[in-house]
């Protein structure tokens, strides 16, 4: 059983900065998995995160159901209500419900975080086996493109590129994915060249294997824990660039229920209104809430991962 350890720098979100470093052991093909994640449901971390992550997954596909007011209906007599009576979150400034608003904007963020992160761990996880396997020139090449592409601002390239084809929720995913592709790639990268010369893949060159058959059959298995942590650190990442994108009117588009964009909203009356705290504070604690749910299901499988 070999060590791997694996850079994962942050992206650019909504005060995020980079430095994330995840290790991570790569031991055999995941055999005797079952047992070692039993030993998740032993953490009180994961099993937090998991309670608050469940919370907002219910909200996400039943939201509707159970929201006390159509989040999408207006009620301009009863618009800058305080919290409490009727409105437990109080109103924001056409009359919507805020609660009713936090509960069924947990859709939009939960079906654009999952999809873009698992289309970026897609993306990364195949280049970044073709890097560490063939190396040489394309290596070199590669490696060189994705320093370049990570230099420059990621919220910077998703502007334009949202600019350049229009605000939609296919086009979150997209931009999204592809910001974390290079990041992604990195980290398999690193994990492929750990595992390069070890005398099963050896082997399996001895014996005349396709490389594809290899890349994915052979080391894919090995360095599957590395891509597990990424995705779940990854993810933790794209709620704040989805909902940094939202606030700045390049992500879920008004009057669809976003966290991002009710703050956005409700910044922009704030001025006007003195005390108007409750429509900014709310939904931001619903953000806090899914990334912290996030990383610390992400802190109980790389503590897992590593005993």
């Amino acid at each position: 059983m070999t060590d791997m350890t694996a850079s994962a720098p942050e992206t650019a979100g909504a005060g995020a900065a980079t430095g994330a470093t995840v290790a991570v052991t790569i031991g055999a093909p995941l055999s005797g998995s079952p047992t070692r994640w039993k030993l998740l449901l032993r953490r009180p971390t994961f099993l937090v995160g998991a309670a608050i992550l469940l919370f907002w997954i219910v909200c996400a596909l039943f939201g509707r159901q159970f929201a006390p007011f159509d989040p999408l209906h207006q009620q301009l007599l009863a618009a800058n209500a305080r919290p409490g009576g009727a409105h437990w979150f109080g109103t924001d400034n056409v009359g919507r419900d805020v609660l009713s608003r936090i509960i069924t904007g947990a859709r939009s963020i939960l079906t654009v975080t999952p999809l873009a992160t698992a289309l970026g761990t897609v993306l990364g996880t195949i280049l970044g086996l073709v890097m560490g396997y063939f190396g040489g020139l394309f290596d070199l090449l590669v490696s060189r493109l994705v320093e370049a592409l990570l230099a420059l601002p990621a919220v910077i390239i998703a502007f334009l590129f949202i600019i350049a084809v229009g605000p939609s929720v296919s086009t979150l995913i997209i931009v999204v994915g592809l910001i974390f592709t290079p990041l992604i790639a990195r980290t398999v990268r690193s994990a492929v060249l750990s595992e390069r010369h070890l005398d099963y893949l050896a082997a399996a060159r001895l014996l005349g294997e396709n490389p594809l058959r290899v890349m994915f059959g052979e080391i894919l298995p090995n360095v599957m824990p590395a891509i597990l942590v990424e995705f779940t650190v990854r993810l933790g990442y794209a709620i704040f660039t989805v909902a940094t994108l939202s606030f700045l009117g390049f992500g879920i588009q008004p009057p669809t229920p976003d966290w991002g964009a009710d703050i956005s909203q409700a910044n922009q009356y704030s001025p006007i209104a003195a005390g108007y705290w409750w429509p900014t504070l709310f939904p931001a604690l619903a953000i806090a809430s899914l990334v912290i749910s996030i990383n610390l299901i992400t802190d109980s499988i790389e503590q897992v991962l590593n005993s």
